[in-house]
């Protein structure tokens, strides 16, 4: 009689530790990267020129494939940025800071491309690079949000204690996200309402798919550089272990 072999299941806590993490994060990075480039090839070509031309905005309103995503990125990221600083702060976790910080700069990344591709889509639609809109100006504040994570961070040469106070003012910054977000509903704002909703969106089906493509793009892409990135700060953190020694080549 054939007996069944157990299941083997994969302990995902065991990933907790930065020794453990730091394999995982290497071998993932380059599926992401390439899937990156590859969903940014294909979502370029549909933005450019497979998606027709805007009956109001003409050709100007496809920024809006780099512009929303992007927008959309900045905001996700504080999220995640802020969620791993909180479970730094509550269980203890080191890798959980860490992921923290490798975060902030793609985060500050994505919001300053948003705000760029903001100014260069509201010159042509609204005949000025900026105005102080609400939405704009919650991205700004969510800018300033991030360079001041890393300041602080930077400032503070214990590396716990920078953990607990940047971790702190991220958890603080959080509530501008939905502000950001209602921003539109709340106020009086030149910027438009959302195009893609639970409701059903306005865009063209070409448009739409586009978009969802350059949006998975730029989510393959933040992934990747994170993870790169949160080798280079587990390896600095850990510099002083037999493993990460011998990871750099340091005898």
């Amino acid at each position: 009689m054939r007996t069944s072999k157990p299941i083997t299941r994969i302990n995902w806590f065991q990933f907790a530790a930065p020794q453990r993490f730091y394999p995982l994060a290497g071998q993932l990075a380059p599926w992401f990267a390439a899937a990156g480039i590859l969903l940014a090839a294909y979502g370029l070509y549909l933005g450019l020129w497979v998606a027709p031309t805007d009956a109001v905005q003409g050709q100007a309103y496809r920024i809006i494939f780099v512009h929303v995503p992007t927008a959309w990125m900045s905001m996700v990221i504080y999220l995640a940025m802020a969620g791993w600083a909180g479970a730094g702060l509550v269980f203890n976790s080191r890798l959980s800071s860490m992921m923290a910080c490798a975060l902030a700069p793609t985060g500050a990344l994505m919001t300053f491309l948003a705000l760029w591709t903001g100014a260069l889509w509201g010159k042509p639609t609204w005949g000025a690079w900026w105005v102080w809109d609400a939405r704009l100006t919650s991205e700004l504040v969510l800018l300033f949000l991030y360079i001041g994570f890393m300041s602080l961070h930077a400032s503070i040469d214990d590396p716990r204690r920078a953990d607990r106070a940047a971790g702190l003012l991220a958890l603080v910054g959080a509530v501008n996200v939905p502000i950001i977000y209602f921003s539109v509903k709340w106020w009086n704002t030149l910027h438009q309402g959302a195009s893609v909703s639970f409701k059903g969106t306005s865009m063209a089906t070409p448009m739409l798919i586009a978009m969802l493509v350059m949006t998975f793009a730029f989510w393959a892409y933040c992934i990747a550089v994170v993870l790169k990135r949160v080798r280079v700060i587990i390896l600095e953190r850990e510099r002083h272990t037999a493993w990460a020694r011998a990871e750099m080549g340091v005898l």
